[in-house]
């Protein structure tokens, strides 16, 4: 029984190192739309609130001085995002059509779908699973 009443994820933050350089890779390469774009002046921070369908929300934060942690799958903390995808020869086709590499494609062990890592501008691994 869920004793919170929790309904699903409601966003995912990501501090990034390069604000412009991440808003045109989550908009342009991924296809977020922006909700809002904020500039905290007491915090010297931008926050990007981003949309994938109307569904799914994802911020995108910057600060000053942020310690780099380490992003590998292996690491502690946050193993990879992943996004499905419907199609994923083409997903991958439009990634690498966008200079970003990805992976082979996988099978997973359990629901025999297909599916392939890629990284973000800051080296977080993200990963897309086909439906």
């Amino acid at each position: 029984m869920n004793k919170l009443n929790i309904k699903g994820i409601h966003h995912i933050a990501i501090i990034v190192s390069d604000y412009e350089v991440s808003k045109k890779f989550y908009t342009e390469v991924l296809g977020f739309e922006i909700i809002r774009e904020v500039w905290r002046a007491e915090r010297k921070s931008f926050k990007l609130d981003l949309s994938l369908e109307g569904r799914f929300m994802l911020e995108l934060f910057t600060f000053d001085d942020s310690p780099s942690r380490p992003s590998q799958p292996e690491a502690q903390g946050l193993r990879h995002l992943a996004f499905s995808t419907s199609n994923i020869q083409e997903s991958i086709k439009h990634l690498n059509e966008h200079g970003i590499i990805t992976e082979e494609i996988r099978m997973d062990e359990f629901t025999q779908k297909q599916f392939t890592f890629f990284r973000d501008p800051d080296n977080l691994p993200l990963e897309l699973y086909q439906e």
